[in-house]
This record gives C-alpha cells, structure tokens and sequence, in this order.
C-alpha cells in the first residue's frame, strides 16, 4: 500500500518547468492539507522574477495555512546573491521550531557581513528587482525567444522564473534530452540542463538559464541554427 503522506513540497513559479499558479491553488492545496493532515513546504524562490504582469500568490495569503504550512524565501535570485545561501522561513510554528534545531545540530549561523549585507538589500534597495533584475531577465527572455524560434528551435514563453523550459527539437527529440545537451555543446558551444536530469517526465526538455547578455543569447542562436540544419542534412543522407 501507498504510505500516508506526511509533507508536500511545491515550488511555484517552478524550476525547471516555470509552471506558476494562482492563489486558488493554495486554497485548494491548504484544505486538502487539512483534510489529510499533511504539511505543506512552499519554496517561492523564484517569486521576484515575474513578467507580463503576472504576480506570484503567497501560500501565506490564505486563512489558515499557518496551520499546516511553511513557506520559504532566497535572496539568491531576487538580489543576486547566489552563493550566499542566505533567506528566511515563515508559517507553522513547531516545523520552523525543527528547522531551528536541526540548523543548531549542522551550523553557528550564517557569516554575519552576509547578514548585514541582506539586510540593508531588503531595507534600502528593495525596488532592485522591479527596477533592475525583472526588466533584465525579461529581455533576455524575449530575445532568446525571437531569435531561437527563428534559428528553428520554437520555445515557449514563461511568465516567470529566470529559465526557459524548452522542448527538444522535433529533428532532435529522438536523441533523448541527455544526448542532445551533449551533441548542443560540443557542435554549438551552448550548454544547457537536460530534462532527464529532473525526472523521467522531463526527457523531452532541457532546462535553459536566462543568465547570458542578449548579444551572447543571438550568438548561440546563430550557432543552435547551423548545428540544427547540419543535423537535417545528416538525417537526409541517412
């Protein structure tokens, strides 16, 4: 028999796929969890990068999810501090009260410049990812969009989070997600994350990261189009 469920972790605007929801989701999702008395881990780290005026729910909006939630934030993304694994934590009391002990098992605490740094991002600079990081990652987003349908890749537009989920290629798709980031490197220079790598499900993806300059995105177009007709040709030649 299937084992009750004791925790569900979603992660909304997704990684990799972008999928996002709507706040009537976590209404559903808090009354389920209430129902079938299991806890919810919510990680919004992407809840910053939103574009075409879509923004992201909390699961803290809805009555009642305290009760049976947690949900948790990274400046990594929104303030580009990658690397400094630095964020917070909020929601039901006794699951944020076993993160305390167990980060007091593995750790002192976080370097306290980091802290600092943090918190003079979110006191004073707090329009930086309306003002800087969004604009920037949407334009990357459009421009990788345009210039690789055009180069004979058609990718969907996200309306969030800093990838591009991708499906392979129709000339490609056969290659499996594994073998076609292989092949994308070594005759194109573009590197991206193959979907297997997420799940099976994902075997007809890669996952693409908007973290290049416009300029370098239309270069590896240009090269993603080469590598794709010599594919074609090889194909016809048997």
């Amino acid at each position: 028999s299937i084992p009750k469920a004791k925790f569900l972790v979603v992660n909304f605007p997704h990684n990799p796929s972008t999928a996002t929801v709507t706040p009537q989701f976590y209404e559903r999702l808090v009354a389920l969890a209430k129902e079938k008395r299991f806890y919810i881990i919510s990680d919004i780290a992407y809840a910053d990068i939103t574009f075409d005026g879509y923004k992201t729910p909390s699961i803290m909006s809805v009555e009642g999810a305290k009760d049976v939630a947690v949900e948790s934030y990274t400046l990594s993304k929104s303030y580009n501090m990658a690397g400094w694994r630095v964020g917070f934590i909020v929601g039901n009391k006794k699951l944020i009260g076993a993160l305390q002990s167990i980060k007091s098992w593995l750790d002192y605490g976080m370097f306290t410049p980091i802290q600092v740094a943090a918190t003079v991002a979110l006191d004073e600079y707090g329009s930086i990812p309306d003002e800087q990081i969004i604009p920037r990652y949407e334009k990357r987003r459009d421009v990788m969009i345009e210039a690789f349908t055009n180069a004979g890749w058609p990718l969907a537009k996200p309306n969030a989070s800093m990838f591009i989920w991708g499906k392979i290629p129709e000339i490609a798709r056969d290659m499996g997600s594994l073998e076609f980031s292989k092949q994308l490197l070594l005759n194109a220079g573009v590197a991206v994350s193959p979907g297997i790598g997420f799940g099976k499900y994902g075997d007809e993806y890669v996952r693409i990261a908007l973290i290049e300059n416009e300029n370098r995105i239309r270069q590896a177009a240009r090269n993603i189009k080469k590598f794709l007709k010599e594919l074609e040709e090889a194909k016809k030649n048997g």
